[in-house]
């Protein structure tokens, strides 16, 4: 008699999972690729918008390409690419500023641009290369958009994703367009991208790793540190930034070092390895205003590893952010690396897997996805109170689900902070649900529990929520990193 092993069982199951999910998904949001032209290896690094409507798409190969009508209804027929540059490093950043492609690549800050209007790049300028450059093939440098200030930020890899063996690898630099570049925090391992949240304050990604026990969100705080201190000798070439702070130490926990380390600012949120994704990548946020469905303001990151793109909800609790993950797109083409959502409600999504792999099966994509118009019943954000949460949906509950035992399940869990590579999960804890309330609008629900466990990702589930209609939510787990638990 031929047995299934529990592998292969669980393998199957999450293949008709994820089928079931894509059905669904088409309902709420449509995926069009972009045409790539045959010869063309769009491996996308970056992409930026230009103020003629054309999508400017950076490979990892050191080019650069400009889409004509990217938003054309029939991009079969209707959308041309074109090189624009060529000869650049790796580029992991665009961004446009009076007339210049500012390109983040490995070495430096350069800005480009077509003088002679032939469609070509060819004025090359370097901005800034305030940092070094071993070699190393894992020396990547992701770059923002221009901040408030003229900025632009800049996120660089460590040697190897382990040491610095050159100045500034580990840390985040600022680069004004006037070429002045600042040291602004240290403590980055392995950055996947890099971006702002809807009141233009600075997160990047960075992946599971030494000191970093699963991936996560962390928001870039000048004269902090973020966590790995293999670039920390360079605070000697930063007087900007005072005294080194003091080393982590090994196999402690992310809230208990903040405590002892004044300028260390754990993940604002944490990324459930394998849950939420194994290498969470591009960063930005849905400023469509409602063009997008009903998630406006919200951020969306990527996961290279997952080819899917998250919803992130955050809220600051005694001066620092922290919130939740909450699951959202899949079955990008390839890695979900770079990230673009336009203000009339278009969300570009680059994707590559070479020497990394995903579940995306092709080498390389660039898609288009847009709202259909009609609105999911989803979970929508969730706020920590001082003995739970609440959580708010997008279309009213059943008043009667919520309150049935089995509706809603909670468990709380962290990660080692320690020297050697990722982390399981430990110190795992079952609080008491204690009392569930639904709002009068029955658009919400407040969970009160028995304990609130500091410095642990909360993970709720809601599988016995339903819509009035007796449907399921499209998604019904988030997982809040309580960093901090609010006062009363």
């Amino acid at each position: 008699m031929f047995r299934y092993s529990s592998t292969l069982l669980i393998v199957l199951f999450s293949a008709v999972v994820a089928i079931a999910q894509d059905s669904e998904q088409e309902k709420y949001y449509k995926i069009t690729p972009l045409p790539i032209p045959d010869g063309v290896v769009l491996e996308v690094g970056a992409m930026e918008m230009m103020p003629d409507g054309k999508l400017a798409v950076a490979t990892r190969r050191g080019e650069i390409y400009m889409v004509s009508d990217p938003k054309a209804s029939s991009p079969e027929t209707d959308t041309t690419i074109k090189r624009y540059a060529h000869g650049l490093h790796e580029v992991l950043g665009l961004a446009y500023r009076d007339g210049w492609l500012y390109v983040t690549q490995r070495c430096d800050v350069s800005r480009i641009r077509d003088t002679d209007g032939d469609g070509e790049a060819d004025e090359f300028e370097v901005v800034s290369d305030g940092w070094g450059v071993s070699g190393d093939y894992h020396e990547y440098a992701f770059g923002s958009r221009f901040d408030k200030e003229g900025n632009i930020w800049v996120t660089l890899c460590l040697t190897g994703s382990f040491s610095s063996q050159v100045p500034f690898r580990g840390w985040c630099l600022r680069v004004n367009e006037d070429g002045t570049t600042t040291p602004t925090v240290s403590g980055v391992r392995s950055p996947g991208g890099i971006g702002m949240n809807a009141a233009g304050d600075i997160f990047y990604t960075d992946n599971q790793g030494p000191w970093n026990g699963t991936s996560g969100l962390k928001h870039l705080v000048p004269g902090h540190f973020v966590g790995h201190p293999g670039g920390n000798d360079w605070y000697k070439l930063a007087p900007n930034m005072g005294k080194r702070p003091q080393d982590p130490e090994s196999n402690s926990r992310f809230h208990i070092e903040a405590k002892k380390i004044p300028e260390y600012m754990p993940a604002a949120v944490l990324f459930p390895y394998d849950k939420m994704g194994k290498s969470a990548s591009g960063i930005d946020y849905d400023r469509s205003e409602g063009k997008f469905g009903p998630f406006a303001g919200q951020m969306l990151v990527g996961d290279q590893s997952h080819s899917t793109v998250m919803r992130v909800v955050l809220e600051e609790v005694k001066g620092r952010y922290q919130g939740a993950c909450i699951p959202f797109l899949q079955g990008i083409g390839s890695g979900t690396l770079p990230l673009w959502m336009t203000q009339d409600g278009n969300l570009f999504v680059g994707g590559t897997n070479r020497g990394w792999g995903s579940r995306g099966n092709k080498p390389f994509s660039l898609e288009r996805i847009n709202w259909t118009g009609t609105t999911p019943f989803d979970l929508l954000d969730v706020k920590a109170n001082p003995d739970g949460f609440t959580v708010h949906f997008t279309k009213p509950i059943d008043p009667e689900s919520a309150t049935k035992a089995d509706a809603i399940q909670i468990e709380t869990y962290t990660y080692i902070y320690q020297s050697s590579y990722g982390s399981p999960e430990v110190d795992h804890a079952k609080p008491t649900i204690k009392k569930v309330e639904v709002a009068g609008d029955n658009l919400s629900v407040k969970i009160t529990l028995d304990e609130l466990k500091e410095g642990h990702i909360h993970e709720i589930h809601f599988p016995g929520i339903r819509e009035k209609s007796g449907d399921p939510l499209w998604h019904d787990v988030l997982y809040y990193t309580l960093n901090q638990i609010p006062d009363r």
